[in-house]
């Protein structure tokens, strides 16, 4: 994956703006021609006050009661607008987030998984929630604002000049020096931007896991250390602020150094026209008017550089995500009956130690109807052997054969259905039971579900004050490690495959208990079955072991 500090060119990032804007083109659309309407109102009003103004001092002729109907009805029409705005902001706008949101999900849960995830959790979350915020606000609102503002100085533009050449082109003269400002300040704000949203992730990645691991922090009597480490991370956040913010500041203070400049030029000179009679007070009102209408798009569009940078630092954020390759995607390759795996002359090694792999030259069959178990100690790569066989991680070298009677094929995420997985540790999430075991089979009825959990000794959950519908918070908080581990068990249960993974997945068992387990789960012989444990009692229980032993 690419490094934090690396950045893609300015035009890969707006073909992928484009791109990821599909679902937000209609909002934009709407913005867009709202934006408009809201700029010929906003000229119309500057037409009305000059032409009310000149009628009540008999410059022009005219009726003074339709010339305020006239203000009145464009006021109305700039509240309409402002409404309608407002509307598809909130509407249209948590539709498009939530849409973004979805489909980067959608790709890192589809994505390969390499064995150690390059960024964050905190990192992954911070990208989620601020950085799709910041592009579909981008593409869904600050651009059609930003056609409506250029629109809006582009009108102002030449009705000022319809009425004065010279003081137009005046105005619009100290333009194209601020152009040639906004390269430098681009280049020098991405940077400072991208440390900023840098820091502002590590933030979030020290807030998560102190939360997370609160239990560990408390025991270890860490709490002092990890508010240090967010201390750290903030005065690093402050600091990138500080220079950010320095930097911006002073680039504003230049711009609008010569926006006060154009002002009062304005004022001296429509004041002096006023003054030798060659100009109305509803004219010299139309002229402050329209240099406001022009300096403030134009102020707003200067302000369009820093939304850029930050734009594009979040959509730099975002495209990392893409660089991971996604799995296989395809209809599951279903085998019938109860499944073999063998293993033909396996390597593996983390491509950032490939000189010193896990695992190498490793054969080994397991037989369809067979309980086996894997025993060794730490480190000699037992769950990396889970791993390749689920299809999380690929071998370097060498194949991986799922079969049976008929058939055999190589192991892809495609042939993952065959499988049921039971990682070590309390995997529960958040919700109800029922919500869990869902997860396993979405199309499971309450009898089907009520069975698994009969299966996997977890019949407790009868007596929970809601049953299936009995509420937990994070990693099943409220039941015992032991009860959690069971209804995670009854959880993979509920699949169809026929080829049964347990890592480790009895240890917060007591040994009656796991016994029983054992003995439902392998009752029939109609699963294959692959245990890691230490545990005497799931070694009574195999029909053989597969000792392994750290690579030399």
């Amino acid at each position: 994956m690419r490094k934090l500090g690396n950045t893609y060119p300015a035009m890969k990032i707006v073909r992928w703006l484009w791109k990821s804007s599909a679902d937000n083109r209609l909002q934009a659309v709407l913005n867009t021609v709202i934006g408009l309407l809201d700029v010929a109102v906003s000229l119309g009003q500057v037409w009305a006050v000059k032409h009310a103004i000149d009628v009540a001092c008999h410059t022009v002729e005219g009726d003074v009661i339709m010339a305020v109907v006239y203000i009145a009805l464009l006021i109305l029409c700039n509240f309409i607008l402002s409404i309608s705005s407002v509307w598809v902001r909130n509407i249209l706008g948590v539709r498009a987030q939530n849409r973004m949101q979805r489909t980067m999900l959608a790709r890192i849960l589809r994505s390969e998984w390499k064995g150690r995830e390059a960024m964050h959790s905190g990192d992954v979350l911070n990208r989620l929630e601020a950085d799709v915020s910041n592009v579909v606000n981008f593409v869904a609102e600050t651009l059609p604002s930003a056609v409506s503002v250029f629109t809006l100085f582009l009108g102002a533009f030449v009705f000022l000049y319809t009425m004065d050449h010279m003081l137009a082109l005046i105005i619009v003269g100290v333009f194209p020096m601020f152009l040639l400002m906004s390269r430098l300040y681009m280049k020098r704000m991405r940077q400072l931007s991208r440390d900023v949203r840098d820091s502002d992730s590590l933030v979030q990645s020290v807030l998560q896991e102190s939360v997370q691991n609160r239990m560990l922090v408390k025991t270890l009597e860490g709490e002092d250390l990890m508010v240090e480490r967010l201390d750290d991370q903030h005065r690093t956040l402050r600091h990138r602020v500080v220079r950010r913010t320095k930097f911006s500041v002073l680039s504003r203070l230049f711009v609008n150094v010569g926006f006060a400049f154009g002002y009062l030029v304005t004022f001296a000179w429509s004041a002096l026209r006023l003054s030798a009679g060659t100009l109305t007070y509803g004219g010299m009102t139309a002229f402050l008017q329209l240099v406001n209408k022009i300096q403030t798009p134009a102020r707003n569009l200067t302000k369009l550089a820093p939304q850029f940078v930050s734009v594009f630092t979040a959509a730099e954020r975002l495209m990392m995500f893409e660089e991971v390759p996604q799995e296989e995607q395809g209809e599951p390759v279903e085998l019938n009956g109860a499944c073999g795996v063998r293993l033909d002359n396996v390597t593996y090694a983390y491509s950032d130690d490939m000189e010193n792999p896990v695992i190498k030259d490793f054969s080994f069959d397991f037989k369809p109807g067979t309980c086996t178990a894997i025993v060794g100690e730490t480190g000699v790569g037992k769950t990396t052997l889970l791993r390749m066989i689920l299809a999380l991680v690929k071998p370097t070298s060498g194949s991986i054969y799922i079969y049976n009677k008929e058939t055999e094929v190589l192991v892809t995420a495609l042939t993952r259905c065959n499988m049921t997985y039971v990682p070590q540790g309390n995997t529960m999430l958040s919700g109800s039971v029922r919500d869990n075991l869902l997860l396993g089979c979405p199309e499971a009825d309450d009898s089907q579900m009520m069975a698994a959990l009969d299966m996997a000794c977890a019949e407790f959950v009868r007596d929970l004050p809601d049953g299936l519908d009995t509420m937990m918070s994070e990693n099943g908080n409220g039941l015992s490690e032991g009860q959690a581990q069971r209804i995670c068990i009854a959880r993979a249960l509920l699949r169809r495959g026929s080829l049964l993974i347990f890592d480790e997945a009895t240890s917060a068992l007591d040994p009656q208990t796991e016994k029983r387990l054992l003995k439902n789960v392998l009752e029939g012989h109609s699963h294959t079955v692959i245990f890691i444990t230490h545990r005497p009692a799931v070694l009574e229980y195999c029909d053989a072991s597969l000792s392994m032993e750290r690579v030399k």
